[in-house]
């Protein structure tokens, strides 16, 4: 028992400190504000799925709608969902209601490396050296 003691004391805060800290996890359609912005009355369906991507939820009986589904959770609380719906009258865009994280991924990217410092090369450091 006393040889397990010490590696015990090793492994313990490597173990839990694991539990400490919980990735912000984002799911679904994260859209960006200007993409929205662009949004108008009259696009047809194609131009929709061009600027915002394919719906989280299209449904069969109601081809007059596309919802586009995104959730929030950051640490241990729980999750904020923000549904944000188009309308269509036959294939042309109607109007849109509804809510959307703006700029997700930007915070997200800005956070992590408030959080972690920057772990990627420079847009100048990424191209190849000459000789590599």
């Amino acid at each position: 028992m006393r040889r397990f003691l010490p590696v015990l004391v090793l492994v313990a805060p490597l173990t839990l400190g694991g539990c400490l800290y919980r990735q912000p996890i984002f799911q679904g359609n994260l859209m960006e504000q200007r993409s929205v912005a662009q949004l108008e009355v009259g696009m047809n369906r194609r131009q929709v799925l061009a600027l915002l991507g394919s719906p989280s939820v299209s449904d069969p009986f109601r081809r007059d709608r596309w919802d586009y589904v995104a959730s929030e959770r950051r640490g241990h609380g729980e999750a904020e969902v923000k549904i944000f719906t188009v309308f269509f009258e036959g294939d042309v865009v109607s109007r849109w209601e509804g809510e959307f994280f703006p700029e997700a991924d930007s915070a997200i990217a800005r956070e992590q490396v408030q959080r972690f410092g920057p772990n990627l090369r420079r847009d100048n450091e990424n191209r190849p050296r000459r000789g590599e």
